[in-house]
């Protein structure tokens, strides 16, 4: 078995393109020797050579294939492989691949880098990075682990890089103290390895992650009456991932694409009205630090754009509109968006000044039907920060405080936070009206954004894809930071916890914020709005949205 460096054109063609090895199931660890990779196949217990460029895969372990089963972890340092196993972690030499026992751990193994003679192996049941001296095979020290899924290791230089499963992130840690310097999004769910791939000529580092998890899919059975039936279907490749960490900003970016948006009313009424000088507004999308407008267009009819707050708006004008009339109008945009994680401790908060008071005057009030002055909301406020201070303390209690309170359900109405907690089962625009309602009794200003999220398929480029719900999430304000993100439900994973926080100060790239602090669509006339008992949206009118993602980005040549 040879692994001769690549050429200098072989190395040259690196690029965006995902990997694909043929015949792979589920991919655990995964190493790079110089332009070819290693990876391991949990299910199948191969270790595979997989040409990045052309997916072309080899199995390795031909004569060995049931001493890997169940590997999750792989490192290479020299000639030594690294695997870990079930509770156990092996070497051996990568032309033998006779495996010799190094440790056992009182729980399951699953990660694993290694550097010289330290050797870093994680385990999710003890919730540690585990540090072994190799002469010794002794642990000399152990760093707690950044997240709370499985999470498998690479190392480079003075990093140790984590990709956690459940966290859908990458945290880059000191290597030496195990801080957590930042962390980013990864733009696929359920990574399950990592590696460092370094340009033989320039000597760049790019990251690369594993992904696997099972998809659904449409089966033609001819079998089967009717043909068709869902299944599910092994899902395993490798994209490289791309980072951009500002330390005086706490945020760092991650992988993004170019997204078409289009958002259109079709006027198709229940009941013949009439409304006369009627204007149709709709928030346009925002500008952010993660979120760029290439374009905006109109659908159908035209629009004039107004300023709200801060945020564009797109006003549809309409002289009279008579019984029986109908229209098609709306919007399209061409949106660059990309994955933010903040990254802040309590600490950076300790000494902050007053939240000033225009904010207190309009984000601690109850505005939109939060039952802010009922015994059950005052009560939740209470119980869910205690004697915290800390303002970053207090919004992640309140976080958990909800998410052990409520389980997600899709409701047709959104009830006032007073009912919700009652029933303790809430739709995402409830989450966010029980943590608006608890953020704000505990002197926490907030806000709803929202409005959709582009279908999680950033594989499939130029189809036209259409989401299932709407969706709302919110912003928290901390005085010298400004707005950070958190969602509403998503992250309510786990019963008894402890949950993720992969959403908490963070944002997919498949997020779309649109109308931060504004109502997304209103109806007014002569600048006051139209109640909703007079006329609904929802019975005056069909919407259609529509995604279709035209390219990912390219690694940040530009400034975001």
């Amino acid at each position: 078995m040879s692994f001769a460096l690549s050429s200098v054109i072989r190395s040259q063609m690196f690029g965006q393109r995902t990997i694909r090895p043929l015949g792979t199931a589920a991919l655990g660890g995964i190493a790079f020797i110089n332009d070819t990779l290693i990876g391991v196949d949990t299910i199948k217990g191969h270790l595979l050579q997989i040409d990045p460029l052309t997916d072309n895969t080899k199995i390795i372990n031909s004569h060995q294939v049931r001493d890997f089963h169940g590997t999750t972890g792989l490192a290479l340092w020299g000639d030594v492989l690294w695997i870990t196993r079930n509770y156990s972690v092996y070497l051996c030499n990568l032309h033998s691949l006779a495996l010799e026992h190094f440790v056992t751990l009182p729980y399951r193994a699953h990660g694993i880098a290694v550097w010289e003679s330290t050797i870093y192996v994680s385990c999710q049941k003890l919730g540690y990075i585990l540090i072994f001296d190799q002469s010794t095979r002794r642990e000399i020290t152990r760093f707690f682990a950044p997240g709370v899924g499985i999470e498998n290791l690479a190392i480079a230089q003075e990093k140790l890089w984590v990709c956690d499963d459940l966290e859908q992130s990458v945290y880059c840690l000191d290597k030496a103290t195990g801080e957590i310097q930042f962390s980013v999004l990864t733009p696929f769910d359920s990574p399950s390895g990592i590696a460092v791939h370094t340009h033989n000529i320039t000597g760049e580092e790019t990251l690369y992650v594993s992904y696997a998890s099972e998809e659904p899919y449409i089966r033609d059975n001819p079998n089967s009456n009717p043909n068709h039936e869902l299944t599910y279907r092994d899902r395993t490749f490798i994209h490289p991932l791309y980072y951009n960490y500002d330390s005086e900003k706490h945020y760092a970016l991650s992988n993004g694409y170019l997204v078409e948006m289009s958002y259109v009313e079709e006027i198709s009424p229940l009941d013949d009205i009439y409304l006369p000088e009627l204007e149709w507004r709709i928030a346009i999308p925002s500008e952010t630090n993660r979120q760029k407008i290439r374009s905006i267009e109109p659908i159908g009819l035209p629009f004039t754009e107004e300023i709200a707050d801060g945020q564009r708006v797109a006003v549809f004008r309409f002289d009279c509109l008579n019984p029986g009339e109908q229209h098609i109008f709306g919007w399209k945009a061409l949106i660059e968006v990309r994955g933010v994680k903040y990254r802040v401790s309590p600490r950076d908060v300790e000494n902050i000044p007053s939240l000033p008071s225009e904010l207190q005057q309009r984000y601690l009030v109850d505005d939109d039907d939060l039952a802010m002055d009922t015994l059950v909301v005052k009560n939740a406020a209470r119980e869910s920060v205690g004697t915290e201070t800390n303002i970053l303390r207090k919004i992640y209690s309140i976080r958990n405080y909800v998410y052990d309170k409520l389980s997600y359900g899709i409701k047709p109405h959104i009830n006032t936070p007073d009912i919700v907690l009652d029933r303790g089962v809430g739709s995402c625009g409830e989450y966010v009206g029980v943590l608006l309602a608890l953020c704000r009794l505990n002197g926490i200003a907030c806000r709803t954004v929202g409005r959709y999220k582009c279908p999680v398929e950033g594989d499939k480029k130029g189809i036209p894809l259409q989401p299932d719900f709407n969706h709302v999430w919110l912003e928290f304000y901390i005085p010298t930071l400004g707005w950070l993100p958190m969602e509403s439900n998503p992250d309510d994973l786990v019963d008894s916890g402890p949950n993720p926080t992969r959403f908490f100060m963070g944002l997919a790239w498949f997020h779309i914020e649109i109308g931060k602090g504004i109502p997304f669509e209103v109806l007014t006339r002569k600048g006051e709005r139209l109640a909703k008992e007079d006329v609904s949206i929802g019975e005056l009118a069909i919407n259609h949205i529509r995604f279709t993602i035209l390219e990912e980005l390219p690694p940040f040549t530009v400034d975001y």
